[in-house]
């Protein structure tokens, strides 16, 4: 599903991400983890396009390094952004409906569809449809995000920090969400800070340690590695 070779990434004269390559398989949940500032942020958004970068990326069999970042949503991968990145002056629907505006005019039935089967996965959203979204608490805006995300029906589904900032009972119910998206046959990237969960719920683990991948295994194995478990596990 997603294929990437020597990717590099720099903020002026510092290489934040340093010829990282790694590989997420079609229905696979994978995680970055690593520490603040080790690069997990800035290779999603590179990933997005969100950020210029050197290297080769391939979605799905094809190149996309060469494309904007509002080519890829209609091609079926989408970013759920650090701080959620909700549209704080419209309302829920409004933002749900903003996941769709690249879909074409006659999907009008499927998108209705769409909302209806997010509605049912977040009934919390379809409560809020009328409210606008910066009211909204910090779990209720990260369940807005993907949301709107999946309003775009994503193939692929880049997460970057989920549960940052939210209470452990939401950071549950976000997961839970996550491993139904999943479940559904969405393929997940996914960058944690909380390695422990991340390696729980996924199949595959990448470490990134100052802008370079420094280890990967499947997620079992790396938990039960003892650098892991003394670096970012507490044990």
């Amino acid at each position: 599903m997603l294929a990437v070779t020597n990717l590099e990434v720099r903020y002026g004269g510092i290489v934040a991400v340093k010829g990282v390559s790694f590989a997420v398989e079609p229905g696979e949940m994978a995680c970055l983890i690593g520490a603040n500032g080790a690069g997990k942020t800035t290779t999603l958004k590179a990933l997005a396009r969100l950020l210029p970068a050197r290297g080769e990326i391939r979605y799905r069999g094809a190149r996309i390094d060469t494309l904007p970042g509002h080519a890829l949503v209609s091609r079926g991968l989408a970013l759920v952004p650090e701080g959620r990145g909700v549209f704080s002056r419209l309302t829920v629907a409004e933002n749900l409906a903003m996941g769709a505006y690249h879909r074409p005019r006659h999907e009008g039935g499927e998108v209705g569809a769409d909302l209806d089967r997010i509605h049912e996965l977040l009934p919390r959203l379809k409560e809020r449809r009328h409210q606008l979204a910066g009211t909204l608490s910090g779990g209720e805006q990260q369940m807005l995000a993907l949301g709107r995300a999946l309003m775009g029906r994503p193939r692929l589904l880049l997460l970057d920090e989920p549960s940052m900032g939210l209470a452990p009972l939401m950071v549950q119910k976000v997961f839970e969400v996550i491993r139904t998206i999943a479940a559904q046959g969405v393929t997940i990237l996914l960058v944690e800070q909380n390695a422990r969960l991340a390696l729980e719920v996924c199949q595959r683990g990448y470490v990134m340690e100052s802008g370079r991948i420094t280890l990967a295994d499947t997620a079992s194995a790396l938990a039960a590695d003892a650098r892991v478990r003394a670096a970012y596990l507490g044990s």
